[in-house]
């Protein structure tokens, strides 16, 4: 009964950990992306906080910017987002294009 306890305390641990780790990826890969977006809005001389929901056209982005952060992604990330996802809506806001990546990373990885 004992050993059982102790494999089941190991398990939720490991999976504690595993979680922990996944947090930090997820976490990590929305840092790169407000990055870019950050860098770009810079670029135009925009400086205001963009959430996470927020449309990137009405925070300052222009469609060329939005071509540039397909390009940027691509680079950050190394990977390659095919025609059929290079659409406006996966790139509206920093969550959407988040889940993009993180679905090709997916794909990929």
């Amino acid at each position: 009964m004992q050993r059982r306890r102790l494999t089941e305390l190991s398990v939720s641990a490991n999976f504690e950990d595993i979680s922990a780790v996944l947090d930090r990826i997820n976490r990590d890969l929305t840092e790169r992306v407000v990055t870019l977006v950050r860098e770009i809005l810079a670029k135009r001389g925009v400086e205001k906080p963009v959430r996470h929901d927020d449309d990137l056209t009405g925070s300052g982005l222009s469609s060329l910017d939005i071509v540039n952060l397909m390009l940027s992604v691509e680079a950050e990330f190394a990977i390659t987002v095919p025609d059929r996802e290079m659409t406006p809506s996966n790139f509206r806001t920093i969550e959407q294009t988040c889940a993009l990546v993180e679905s090709l990373l997916g794909k990929h990885g």
